[in-house]
């Protein structure tokens, strides 16, 4: 990405502030970015954490297989999904609240003995597993936020404040030439005008 400019002072002050800008802003992206990398890695290692956990959880409840034939899965819904948003290093990300469930009304009676325990055991399972989404979705939030920061650094540090200073040498360069030439121009004048006025 060329720079476009003038080679006039008003170009150079303009160039010089945008530099300043990109100067200043340039340390609080890298920290934007370092935390942003440290919060991906934890939302990843907790969505491993969380899948690891649903499987065991699963497998724990495999062996009752044919318990599980008899439990109506109707019996529990779920009624709504709480979540709340945190920003992170100016990113705004999901966090599970609250899963609230519905137990529908069965008969103490002619329902196994165990149905109450399995009524648990579902909602633990189900809330393990929108735990893991929500952190899946934080992960992919928090990675796409910290790739645009990580574009933004390399384009700060790579392309425009290199280009900038270039940009800047050019002016003061051809201004520095246009003033020693106006110089030089007024010495042969003024040379002239004295060989003249002998």
């Amino acid at each position: 990405m060329a720079i476009k400019f003038q080679y006039n002072k008003t170009s150079l002050h303009e160039i010089n502030k945008q530099l300043k800008v990109r100067i200043r802003a340039l340390p609080t992206l890298k920290n934007k970015e370092s935390a942003l990398r440290m919060e991906v890695k934890r939302a990843k290692d907790k969505t491993i954490e969380l899948n690891e956990l649903f499987e065991k959880e699963i497998k724990n409840y495999e062996n009752l297989a044919r318990l599980w034939n008899e439990f109506d899965i109707n019996l529990v819904d779920i009624e709504d999904v709480k979540l709340s948003y945190k920003k992170i290093a100016g990113v705004s990300i999901p966090i599970l609240e609250n899963v609230i469930f519905k137990v529908k009304i069965f008969s103490l009676f002619t329902a196994p003995d165990w149905f109450l325990m399995g009524i648990e055991i579902i909602k633990n399972i189900l809330k393990i597993a929108y735990e893991r989404e929500v952190f899946k979705m934080k992960m992919k939030i928090l990675e796409h936020a910290r790739r645009k920061t990580t574009q933004k650094v390399n384009l700060y540090e790579k392309v425009q404040i290199p280009g900038y200073e270039d940009a800047i040498r050019k002016i003061k360069r051809f201004l520095e030439d246009e003033e020693n030439l106006s110089k030089s121009a007024q010495k042969i004048l003024k040379s002239r005008t004295q060989d003249f006025g002998d």
